[in-house]
């Protein structure tokens, strides 16, 4: 069984993405400050949503318990396939599932269209997120503590959509304030 911990999961992503954005600056030759503070929002992204779709919500002895591998408990593959369960299963902490999941990924929605320029309206954004709730519930499977949920993708693209429509709809006022 390996254990790992929140902390080393941080180091590994903030060690990933230094190199990658060296990759990237030495292969353009270019290095841009204001690029590079607009990215660390999608950083803060990446943890904020690594941290609660990975790692238990709730405090072990005071500290975020560990996500667990354990090859011998991969399978059978713990998922949810039934659309909207969250609809008729309702648990303690049903409510809190289900508004988390849409407010966690509100600010992926509102920051991605900032950082990049392809993601020009509401649509593609929403897109981009499920692709990228797809792989996070894909990555998942191989955790027996995780679970790979289609209920997660639908509220956790919510969120994006939620997001995008903000991010959108301030765009436009501004823009309609310097028309006047």
């Amino acid at each position: 069984m390996i254990n790992i911990s929140f902390f080393g999961f941080w180091v590994a992503i903030t060690v990933t993405w230094i190199i990658v954005r060296g990759v990237i600056a030495l292969r353009t030759k270019h290095f841009s400050l204001k690029r590079e503070l607009q990215l660390l929002l999608v950083y803060g992204c990446i943890i904020l949503v690594s941290r609660f779709v990975y790692f238990p919500l709730h405090p072990v002895k005071g500290r975020i318990d560990y996500l667990r591998f354990d090859s011998s408990r991969i399978f059978p593959i713990w998922h949810n396939f039934e659309l909207f369960t969250f609809t008729h299963d309702f648990y303690d902490g049903w409510k809190t599932n289900v508004i988390g999941n849409i407010l966690l990924f509100v600010p992926v929605g509102f920051v991605w269209p900032i950082c990049f320029k392809r993601l020009d309206n509401v649509g593609k954004v929403t897109l981009a997120g499920f692709i990228y709730t797809l792989l996070i519930e894909l990555t998942q499977l191989p955790f027996y503590d995780r679970c790979s949920d289609v209920d997660d993708m639908i509220l956790n693209t919510t969120g994006v959509f939620l997001g995008a429509l903000i991010y959108f709809g301030i765009k436009k006022l501004k823009g309609s304030k310097h028309r006047q």
